[in-house]
């Protein structure tokens, strides 16, 4: 990679807590993304890594939880000043999300075409035809086959990878400058979860953007990412690059987490259990 390029800061997360109940949920974080870096964010699931994504959008449940302290930058400004109207213009454009379940996120009643379309025409001063045009051009890029044909279906006629893919294509519809990526692979298979992220690591390239993958994945981190950070109850307990962290990990708790990899343990040794009482 170009190191002038990966020097330059995309998003800045400074010490960001957020509050649900009185009680902090996520605990004065720091988390920097360069410029064409894949950032993998680790931990357990309910750990605060899907709540960290959504905050970077403003896009947490106000009525359950508020973002307390902090700063997002994201190139030089800080999201969480930006009104609604300013982040309406920020979200699919500049920031375009990836989440685990396309069933939840893709309309039932729209076919996949329109529904890309529809992000382009938002977003961009295109004809219907040219913005067409431009999703037949996305579903390709992705491997959906027959791209043309496919535009015209709906979310229930393609399989869980198809869907994904769209997802991906809708993702990166308007060319955004970061990627967040919640677990894209969880509902699939190994064979189709190796390809939606060597497809993620193609268009990344492609768009020269920058990806925060959020996983509770080691092995899907260990692949795929540039660096690192491990998240546990809330707090960062530490970051390095993937190589780094993999080979010489400093806290207690990531030793433990890389431990339970199955890579890590002979066939049929039970997986190592995860304790709750770590030092933060």
């Amino acid at each position: 990679m170009n190191s002038k390029k990966i020097n330059k800061e995309i998003l800045n997360i400074e010490n960001l807590s957020i509050e649900a109940n009185k009680k902090n949920i996520i605990s004065n974080i720091n988390i920097k993304i360069n410029s064409q870096e894949i950032v993998g964010l680790v931990g357990e699931s309910g750990c605060g890594k899907s709540v960290t994504a959504l905050s970077i959008l403003k896009l947490t449940d106000e009525n359950a939880m508020q973002i307390s302290s902090g700063k997002i930058i994201f190139l030089k400004n800080n999201l969480l000043l930006k009104d609604e109207k300013d982040l309406t213009k920020i979200r699919g454009k500049e920031i375009s999300m990836i989440f685990q379940e396309p069933m939840t996120s893709l309309n039932p009643v729209f076919t996949i075409g329109d529904q890309i379309n529809e992000v382009i025409l938002i977003h961009e001063n295109l004809s219907k035809s040219s913005a067409t045009n431009k999703t037949i051009e996305l579903l390709d890029k992705v491997g959906i086959p027959n791209p043309s044909v496919s535009f015209k279906k709906y979310p229930h006629q393609l399989s869980g990878g198809q869907r994904q893919r769209v997802m991906i294509a809708m993702a990166l519809a308007c060319g955004p400058r970061l990627l967040i990526a919640d677990e894209p692979t969880t509902a699939l298979d190994v064979i189709v979860q190796s390809q939606i992220l060597k497809i993620i690591k193609r268009l990344k390239e492609e768009f020269q953007m920058s990806v925060l993958l959020i996983t509770h994945d080691l092995g899907l981190v260990q692949d795929f990412c540039d660096r690192v950070y491990v998240m546990y109850d809330g707090r960062i307990l530490e970051n390095a690059d993937c190589n780094e962290l993999f080979q010489k990990p400093t806290h207690q708790y990531t030793k433990d987490l890389l431990k339970t990899r199955p890579a890590a343990n002979p066939p049929g040794k039970p997986l190592p259990v995860i304790k709750r009482d770590y030092p933060l």
